[in-house]
């Protein structure tokens, strides 16, 4: 089996997507065989695979970082907003219908069988999965059920690092934060932090490093 990291993010669009991506291909460089992975991703931006199912176009781009071709498993839920409240459901490439957020959040846990069998597909024939969250785990209205970040990476019993991205600012109470709203089997889980896009002398953040390790 292999080895396998998650990156969850203490928000959407801190970089994680571009994070599996140059990592993917720092690893790949390095001789493994890489395999990129998001269980849930929502997004209208979608890419088709040579099975001709539809998969993010960030998982995609990820396959490429890992020269590897796209394979639905590497996204196996696909949300595509249509409405408000409403999105397209896309699983295993194929489409299953529309769902509201409501219905769609009950529907969570009968699709993690699913996901859970995409996901060991792809690590049957991988050195490394690199697995890519959604959003961010400190959405505890969202724990119940979830399959996108702690709940897969539970059910996976997967390491988890926590990115950041200091151009949005506060990215030390982003972080802080984060762990702090994590439950403490959650947050054993994470062995790290990426603070992105980082810039300037990496001293003056030395004081910021053991404020975020001491905080629970």
């Amino acid at each position: 089996m292999a080895a396998s990291v998650m990156l969850q993010g203490t928000g959407s669009d801190v970089g994680k997507s571009l994070l599996v991506a140059g990592l993917a291909r720092a690893f790949v460089g390095r001789g493994l065989r890489v395999r990129p992975f998001k269980p849930q991703n929502m997004s209208n931006n979608a890419a088709v695979t040579a099975e001709g199912g539809e998969i993010g176009r960030a998982q995609a781009l990820q396959a490429r970082a890992a020269r590897v071709a796209a394979s639905v498993d590497m996204n196996p839920v696909l949300l595509k907003p249509q409405a408000e409240r409403t999105a397209q459901l896309i699983v295993g490439g194929r489409v299953r219908g529309s769902a509201s957020a409501a219905e769609y959040h009950a529907l969570k846990p009968k699709l993690l069988p699913e996901i859970r069998a995409a996901f060991a597909r792809l690590a049957a024939d991988a050195d490394l999965v690199l697995v890519e969250g959604a959003g961010s785990p400190a959405e505890i209205n969202l724990r119940e059920g979830d399959v996108a970040n702690m709940g897969f990476a539970a059910a996976e019993d997967l390491p988890v690092v926590l990115v950041g991205d200091v151009d949005r600012g506060g990215v030390i109470a982003s972080l802080v934060g984060t762990m702090t709203v994590l439950e403490p089997d959650e947050r054993r889980r994470i062995r790290g932090f990426i603070v992105n896009k980082f810039r300037g002398d990496p001293a003056l953040f030395t004081g910021a490093r053991r404020e975020i390790a001491a905080r629970p």
